[in-house]
């Protein structure tokens, strides 16, 4: 049987592959949008849940201009 290696990556390493902040990276983890494991003191994420939050929205939701005063 064929496994394939699964990449781990660090709160950097993953931060730097999506071109976000670590911060941002954290709060992905702790809202539960990013799946990722608490190794001691680090957090680690796989490589392949990257694709989780890769095609997010960004920014705020757009105004609803019905209930604009």
């Amino acid at each position: 049987m064929t496994e394939k290696k699964k990449k781990l990556l660090s709160v950097k390493d993953a931060a730097e592959a999506l071109e976000l902040s670590e911060q941002r990276i954290k709060q992905l983890i702790y809202e539960e949008r990013l799946k990722a494991e608490k190794v001691g003191n680090q957090w680690i994420i796989l490589e392949s849940d990257l694709k989780l939050v890769e095609n997010r929205q960004t920014g705020r939701p757009p105004k609803d201009k019905d209930n604009e005063k």
